[in-house]
């Protein structure tokens, strides 16, 4: 059973015909037939280029690798706002060592998460590529 907003949806592409429309480079619209031309020679012309180019996801961003030196900067930046929370919830029950160390505690589970999240996402990227993940490297 579809809900509303599916049957609206439905609705009304039953009441706009909606028509493909291909554009070249140059701006000119081109037949159907032109398009598939235009396809399959772009495909036959440049097979090593279309593996060459990442295919970007949504929003167009390659993550980076994850490092510990960028999760360092990222618990720079929110250090400070983790100590105005503990603050501001601690009230005058905590005193200001308190609040230090309650912020070091936050600090301490935030500091492996951020990284364990940077590389979920980084490998979660090389899979969608269809890459193989990278091999972890042996410190010397």
């Amino acid at each position: 059973m579809a809900n509303k907003k599916q049957q609206r949806r439905r609705q009304k592409e039953r009441r706009h015909e909606y028509e493909e429309v291909w554009v070249d480079s140059e701006g000119n619209e081109l037949a159907p037939e032109e398009v598939e031309e235009v396809a399959t020679a772009a495909a036959k012309a440049s097979p090593a280029a279309k593996q060459s180019a990442p295919a970007r996801g949504r929003s167009g961003r390659i993550p980076p690798p994850p490092s510990w030196r960028r999760v360092g900067k990222r618990a720079l930046i929110f250090a400070p706002i983790m100590f105005i929370t503990v603050y501001v919830i601690g009230g005058t029950k905590l005193t200001l060592t308190g609040k230090l160390f309650q912020t070091a505690v936050l600090l301490l589970f935030f500091v492996p998460f951020s990284y364990a999240m940077d590389s979920i996402q980084y490998r979660s990227y090389l899979k969608r590529q269809g890459q193989p993940p990278k091999p972890k490297q042996k410190p010397e």
